[in-house]
């Protein structure tokens, strides 16, 4: 009887844990470099859009159904004809692109920094394919994106330079606008001026910019960030009942930040805003927007990510946080009706495993800048994934053989296991975490003085990497798995040739080298699979058996 009522309590148990995990979303939605976000919807189907800056293929699309669950299906660029990268820092590229459909088509409106300007690219399917680029070049700023009004007019507001290109005060910008003729894919008519330099401009706010217009009760609204991308940054809203007409800043702005709080609490979300606002079917609002978890100060390896929030509306205006309010890990889910179960593996703790048997990449996998040759291989058997070893290096804004994977978590650890053969110590394959062309660590099998070697590097301002640790092989070890484990402000690094015995090779190595306050630009870090010949012609290659991934931080269980 005893045993019966244990097994009962137990079975209760589970299903207590079972409803609290379907009723709460955990933030962020998308963890690890996912900045910029921007969503739209058709009918009961949400679509969600991302920055890239170089990385390839660019700009992620995502679906959902319930707001919860997002799945990658596609990028929407993913052709090496629709933009080019070469010779752009890790940081330059695609910035900022809007999604948002109208009578069949979707549109996304991005700035592609220092190579073209502004575009627009549109789709029957979100998944793809996406046209090439229409060009924008009346548009002299930054930020598109594109408003649909109720009468077919559509307009695209954007961010750009101060009043005869005159600025006030370091960060002045502009809120401006142009009607969009969305059936030609060009802009007409004359610009207009929506906000000068923000909220207040007596006192000089800086960057304006990430504008969105959206309809509601007859008001226009304005949504943009403002207050620059650092600790400072927040969402701010004005409106106005005809376009004609100036809009309106809300004497309570700014709708979201965190700057406020006090940096030193407890597991902190700061830097938030870039927001865009969705309303779903039973009209209720949230909003997206892009948020930092730092480990210690103001350092974090994960980049900017997208979280999600409900928006209140009060007295007419929206509102996201007020006064000390914090943005949540966890909130109730928009529709619990949708939501039986989490199954998103873009949230939480979760894991990611690859053994490359498929024939093509997994969506996630990305590129730095985009391949010129075909230098790696899918053969769906062991060793499924081949990559040549390039002369270009991750060092040079060049496209090295790399294939990177979002670092999504301050605890979390990358594995591969790496089948390669070399007698020359300027050729290595291995295990990369990396930040930008000066901010990296790259854990590799090489040689040393004519013997295998297990290898940790760190980039240096010199180009020229320098050596941390070294171990040495037996002769006969071929495959190896290599481990880079991330403890907020440290990694440690591992080696095993039997993927079950680990070697510490190194360990609270600094990871706030690879932080953004440290290595600066708007990326995050990326573990990657590397393989390089260091300014060599080589016909090596090496082979990855599996990739694998385990995310662990504390506040999101």
């Amino acid at each position: 009887m005893k045993k019966i009522l244990l097994v009962i309590v137990g079975m209760i148990s589970s299903v207590v844990l079972f409803a609290q995990d379907i009723t709460q979303y955990s933030n962020p939605i998308l963890a690890g470099f996912y900045p910029d976000p921007s969503i739209c919807k058709k009918g009961d189907d949400y679509y969600l859009v991302n920055s890239t800056f170089v990385y390839y293929p660019g700009l992620p699309i995502f679906h959902s159904k319930d707001l919860v669950n997002w799945k990658q299906i596609g990028n929407a660029i993913n052709r090496p004809e629709q933009v080019n990268f070469d010779n752009a820092g890790v940081s330059r590229g695609l910035f900022a692109p809007a999604i948002s459909y109208h009578n069949g088509l979707f549109y996304i409106v991005c700035t592609l920094v220092d190579k073209g300007g502004n575009f627009v690219i549109t789709a029957k399917d979100p998944a793809g394919p996406w046209s090439n680029p229409a060009w924008l070049k009346e548009l002299d700023g930054i930020d598109p994106s594109i408003f649909f009004d109720d009468n077919d007019k559509a307009y695209i507001v954007y961010n750009s330079a101060p009043p005869d290109d005159h600025p006030l005060y370091q960060g002045h910008r502009t809120i401006r606008f142009l009607e969009f003729d969305h059936k030609n894919l060009k802009v007409i008519g004359k610009e207009k001026l929506l906000v000068n330099g923000g909220t207040d401009i007596t006192k000089k706010p800086v960057w304006i910019e990430a504008p969105h217009i959206f309809k509601k009760d007859g008001f226009y609204y304005l949504i943009c960030a403002e207050g620059g991308t650092a600790y400072d940054h927040s969402e701010v809203v004005f409106r106005t009942k005809n376009l004609e007409d100036a809009f309106i800043s809300y004497n309570k702005n700014p709708i979201l930040t965190q700057r406020q709080l006090d940096p030193n609490r407890k597991d902190p979300i700061t830097t938030t805003g870039h927001a865009e606002f969705i309303e779903t079917k039973t009209g209720s609002w949230y909003a997206v927007f892009l948020g930092c978890r730092p480990y210690e100060g103001e350092h974090f390896n994960t980049g900017r990510e997208t979280f999600m929030a409900p928006v209140k509306w009060k007295e007419g205006w929206p509102v996201i946080t007020e006064g000390q309010e914090e943005i949540k890990y966890d909130y109730p889910v928009p529709m619990p009706e949708l939501t039986r179960k989490i199954f998103s593996n873009f949230s939480g703790n979760y894991s990611f495993r690859d053994e490359f048997k498929n024939p093509q990449l997994d969506d996630r996998f990305i590129f730095l800048r985009i391949p010129k040759t075909n230098w790696y291989a899918l053969s769906g058997k062991k060793n499924g994934l081949s990559m040549q070893l390039l002369p270009q290096t991750c060092a040079q804004k060049e496209n090295p053989a790399f294939i990177g994977f979002r670092q999504a978590h301050l605890k979390c650890e990358a594995t591969v296991s790496i089948n390669f053969i070399t007698h020359a110590e300027n050729e290595k394959a291995g295990l990369l975490i990396f930040q930008n062309e000066d901010h990296y660590y790259y854990l590799c099998k090489s040689v040393q003085d004519n013997k295998p070697c297990i290898q940790l590097l760190q980039s240096s301002s010199d180009k020229k990497d320098k050596l941390i640790s070294s171990s040495l092989l037996g002769s006969m070890v071929n495959t190896v798995q290599l481990k880079i484990e991330a403890k907020g402000t440290t990694y440690s690094f591992f080696y095993s040739n039997n993927n079950k015995d680990w070697s510490l090779l190194a360990e609270n190595i600094d990871a706030k080298f690879l932080s953004t306050k440290t290595a600066g630009g708007f990326v995050g870090s990326v573990f990657a699979l590397y393989a390089t010949s260091n300014g060599i012609v080589s016909e090596n290659k090496a082979g990855f058996n599996w990739f694998n991934y385990l995310g662990n931080d504390e506040a999101l269980k």
